[in-house]
């Protein structure tokens, strides 16, 4: 690592554009830090991973998880759509904050399907591709050619290419660079340590933006797809995106000190603790969720001959926090009357409170569920 070249800036006329190096090689760990660092991050991984196999419904749990994700990862591109507003329908979203919304919908599809198609697709282009095209449908991006690679100069910060934060590769080297980090993907030769692999994975495909917009989104997203396609973790059960956002301006800083420095190292060390963090964090949560599941089944124990109907809600707000009548009805299969009566059973016990002031198409949240994941 001591040796590592990240790429040079290459003047194209009236600005530069940067070329990165490949990174399909023999890398060197040479440093300690790193080494503790991961050998903890691997620890921490371990920890989380064992509560896919051992929470119950642990895939209501992991729709929350992606929720979160997508609004956080949203948020860091300036999508402004927290998690209650995330959970609406479409005609209940306003008018002005609707494409915010759709953006959120689309990352929430991108990775639930991303990872389905992992059955079937290994980690590559043609995947990473696939879900951009996903990323991008009906939303701002929908012209900038979504699911292909871009076919023109972009840039990051600066009103115009002439002030640019930051300029990558010219579209022509974008096939070559893409088919390198897929090769390093797979390359069963060399070996390195995963979590150090799927870091230099993402600062590389940061910095080659293939993509004429969605490249953050994308960029995160591969985290988890990485983890998931090498069986580091059984579920989708880490996501940095939080952690990227909380430390916004460190996570800009360390990519482009790879880019004008070459220090591939603090970049690798900020990821790291970003893994270590997130999975502390992502056990804490289960522990909550499961502590939150045990008050609220014992709670609706209460409602004697209601119970049972009371329960169906609860399993539902584990999966979707925000319900209304018609839901009730729906899942229950009881009338409007005892629907409402129900509901008004779960606010006395203070698991759902309603959210809309008043309307007449009332909503209720599973709000000590949501403030797990805040």
């Amino acid at each position: 690592m001591k040796s590592f070249k990240s790429g040079t800036y290459i003047s194209q006329g009236t600005y530069k554009s940067f070329q990165p190096n490949l990174i399909n090689k023999q890398w060197l760990l040479d440093d300690m830090e790193i080494i503790d660092l991961l050998s903890k991050a691997d620890r921490h991984l371990g920890r989380l991973d064992m509560y896919s196999e051992y929470i119950p419904d642990v895939d209501l749990f992991i729709s929350m998880h992606v929720l979160k994700e997508a609004t956080q990862s949203s948020k860091i591109e300036g999508t402004q759509t927290n998690m209650e507003e995330a959970l609406l329908d479409k005609e209940d979203v306003s008018h002005e904050k609707r494409d915010d919304w759709e953006e959120v919908q689309n990352y929430i599809e991108a990775m639930q399907k991303a990872i389905s198609m992992l059955k079937e697709i290994p980690f590559s282009s043609r995947l990473i591709r696939q879900t951009h095209k996903i990323l991008l449908q009906g939303v701002r991006g929908e012209h900038k050619l979504p699911g292909e690679f871009r076919s023109s100069q972009n840039w990051i910060g600066g009103a115009s290419i002439n002030d640019a934060t930051f300029i990558p590769p010219t579209h022509s080297s974008i096939a070559e660079l893409m088919s390198d980090l897929e090769k390093f993907t797979h390359n069963q030769e060399i070996y390195f340590p995963d979590l150090l692999k799927i870091g230099i994975i993402h600062y590389q495909f940061e910095t080659i933006h293939p993509f004429l917009d969605g490249n953050g989104r994308v960029g995160r997203l591969l985290i988890t797809l990485y983890l998931v396609n090498n069986e580091i973790l059984k579920k989708p059960i880490l996501y940095l995106s939080d952690f990227f956002e909380r430390n916004k301006t460190l996570y800009y800083d360390n990519l482009m000190r790879v880019r004008t420095h070459h220090d591939i190292k603090q970049w690798l060390k900020f990821f790291l603790v970003g893994v270590i963090e997130t999975a502390k964090k992502g056990v804490n949560t289960f522990d909550e969720i499961l502590k939150l599941k045990t008050n609220v089944e014992l709670n609706v124990q209460t409602l004697g001959s209601r119970a049972n109907n009371a329960q169906k809600i609860v399993q539902y707000l584990f999966k979707h926090p925000m319900i209304e009548v018609d839901k009730v009805v729906e899942i229950t299969e009881v009338s409007k009357r005892t629907a409402y009566n129900l509901i008004d059973d779960l606010e006395q016990l203070e698991i759902i409170k309603e959210i809309t002031g008043g309307k007449r198409s009332k909503l209720y949240v599973f709000d000590a569920y949501l403030k797990l994941f805040r």
